[in-house]
């Protein structure tokens, strides 16, 4: 027994059921010749759409001729769109999204998503009030005025469709540049294009900045960035952040008097009871490297002091960082201690050197030197003044130490030197 045929394209049965299945002719609103009709119609259209589109949109008026014109393109696709789908309301109509979405504004911009929504709703709410004066009779006028509501939500579910995807491939790229950015600045790459980076992540490359460095939270894992961005924002400033393995690097802006003024909401990204390290703050992007330097430096030296404060500035683990190979930790620390006390009278080095050699005893100190306890407190007040270390402090006292141990090294070099010359 033979299959039977359709009757309009002499074809047998079962291949018209599934080419056609989701449109049967009986169920589709309007005739195939009303929908060329439309087709024919789409230039006129498409033309008085936008002249209504610059009556009722402010932003419209804002465009040139040619991007006016490229919207007309784009509505005559959607007309064309309109009716492939009312043919078939399983086929696809991106290509009218896609277009609005990528018309050029301004200097390359395209449209914001508001925009596009606007353009969307005010072309299909002209289509709702023209489309039928198209029809032939009453019955045609509904269908095909809930034909244009329902393709408009079909539009609309694919326009966010359209721009969540953008969004997400926003926020990749978004990613992979902060990740650049913020590894160029631990490398202390200075001839990477911070700047421009940083500006297209919104980040004002002429604020100051500090890196802070520790261990990431485990129980939010890669999530420790987003945390570190909304506490910044929360707390009125900025942040680049990135995990590198078991090291989490953040480059926070705004000034930083002391580690007391990070944001507590910022150190809640950093694993509980780790160790917290920030740099100096610099004047801008371009100079973070030299906070990022500092930070490291400070971050693998922290070990040696199991007491140090969390979060601790890396200038406060100087004597760790010079143990550790730090030249440059080494410099500061002679720059900052040694050098000021031999601007001052030599009495207040040499009473320094024999109060730490008698392990703080004052009184020891002053039978050694032949002078008053009073006098040896005196002048180790006047060393506290100097440097900003208070010898009566077993930490100070430390740093103390050091300095003055690499104070007489740099006096050794510098007497073979003249021995050379």
């Amino acid at each position: 027994m033979t299959e039977p045929t359709d009757p309009e394209t002499g074809t047998q049965a079962h291949q018209t059921i599934r080419r056609r299945a989701a449109t049967p002719p009986d169920q589709r609103p309007v005739s195939d010749a009303l929908l060329k009709r439309i087709t024919r119609y789409s230039g006129t259209l498409s033309t008085e759409a936008v002249r209504a589109l610059e009556q009722e949109l402010p932003f419209f008026a804002e465009l040139s001729a040619d991007q006016r014109a490229e919207i007309q393109l784009i509505i005559q696709s959607a007309v064309r769109d309109f009716v492939t789908w009312m043919r078939n309301p399983e086929a696809q109509h991106t290509d009218t999204i896609a277009g609005f979405k990528l018309l050029p504004k301004g200097l390359g911009q395209g449209l914001t998503l508001q925009q596009t929504v606007q353009l969307v709703r005010s072309t299909l709410e002209y289509f709702e009030l023209v489309m039928p004066r198209i029809t032939h009779n009453e019955r045609q006028r509904g269908l095909m005025i809930a034909a244009v509501l329902k393709f408009g939500r079909e539009l609309g579910f694919t326009a966010a469709s359209v721009y969540a995807a953008a969004a997400e491939n926003r926020g990749a790229w978004d990613t992979r540049m902060e990740a650049m950015i913020v590894d160029a600045v631990v490398r202390g790459d200075r001839h990477a294009d911070l700047t421009s980076g940083a500006s297209a992540l919104n980040w004002d490359p002429t604020t100051a900045a500090t890196v802070i460095i520790g261990t990431p939270c485990d129980e939010i894992g890669l999530e420790s960035v987003a945390a570190v961005h909304n506490a910044a924002i929360n707390s009125g400033r900025h942040a680049l952040a990135v995990v590198q393995g078991s090291r989490l690097v953040v480059i926070l802006s705004g000034e930083l008097e002391s580690s007391v003024t990070i944001p507590a909401a910022v150190l809640e990204a950093f694993s509980p009871g780790s160790p917290i390290v920030h740099g100096h703050t610099v004047s801008s992007l371009v100079d973070a490297p030299d906070s990022a330097a500092e930070a490291l430096s400070g971050a693998a030296a922290v070990g040696g002091w199991p007491g140090a404060p969390r979060p601790v500035a890396a200038m406060d683990l100087l004597p760790e960082r010079v143990l550790g190979g730090d030249r440059g930790a080494a410099a500061t620390l002679v720059e900052r201690v040694v050098t000021p006390l031999r601007g001052a009278d030599s009495s207040v080095e040499d009473t320094l050197r024999a109060y730490l050699d008698s392990g703080g005893h004052v009184e020891k100190c002053a039978r050694e030197l032949y002078v008053h306890p009073n006098t040896v407190r005196y002048r180790l007040k006047r060393v506290s003044q100097i440097t900003a270390y208070d010898p009566l402090n077993a930490r100070d006292a430390f740093v103390l130490r050091i300095a003055l141990v690499l104070g007489k090294f740099d006096e050794r070099r510098s007497q073979e030197n003249q021995i050379v010359t």
